[in-house]
């Protein structure tokens, strides 16, 4: 075997491995995702760029090799949502689509929104993370309920109350439209001259 056909070889054996590893780092362990609108200030800023964990709730087999879905058999249950979680997810209206938002209300809760504060099962939520920037009231948006949280299920909200379409339009969202929750910002920039690296290595654990 001549030198050239074996640096041939090497190379092509060290791109498949680089692809395999690729693959299933993607398929089981993280995936990035870019936040594109401002459904989450101040918590999450436009040009963010997150990298969210895929087994921090179920280990799942990819339903084919090549198309990445969230309807993978689970293999282990890792854990469950908890309340004040960010995940992202399927978008029920449309899961070509992946969204993210805040988990509010737990499968079997009561929520209900009264002039924009939050209870669960008549209790009123403290929210720290949550940003208005309207005073008006208005249905739906800011007046809510009450709704009880289908079992499986979790009702999401934005933090950016007034900009975010959420579970109070489309409803809570099933277990397993969920892609993952987030875990570490490793990347933000508003454009190329605005990097934000005090947000990089921000960690949501």
């Amino acid at each position: 075997m001549n030198n050239s056909f074996k640096s041939l070889r090497d190379t092509v054996e060290a791109i498949v491995v680089a692809l395999l590893l690729a693959f299933v780092i993607r398929a089981f362990v993280v995936q990035a995702f870019k936040i594109p609108s401002g459904s989450m200030l101040e918590t999450l800023q436009i040009g963010d760029h997150l990298l969210v964990s895929k087994f921090a709730y179920d280990l799942r087999l990819p339903s084919t090799v090549f198309l990445d879905t969230t309807d993978g058999k689970v293999l282990y249950q890792t854990g469950n949502p908890e309340r004040g979680d960010i995940i992202v997810f399927k978008y029920p209206e449309d899961e070509t689509k992946d969204f993210i938002k805040r988990v509010i209300g737990l499968p079997g809760e009561t929520l209900e929104i009264r002039e924009k504060v939050v209870y669960i099962n008549g209790q009123p939520l403290d929210e720290p993370y949550t940003r208005h920037t309207k005073h008006t009231i208005e249905p739906v948006r800011d007046n809510f309920g009450p709704f009880v949280v289908p079992e499986g299920q979790y009702f999401m909200l934005g933090d950016n109350r007034e900009a975010s379409h959420d579970s109070r339009w489309w409803g809570s969202v099933k277990r397993e439209k969920i892609v993952g929750k987030a875990l570490v910002i490793y990347w933000s920039w508003g454009s190329i001259t605005d990097i934000r690296l005090n947000r990089i290595g921000t960690l949501f654990i």
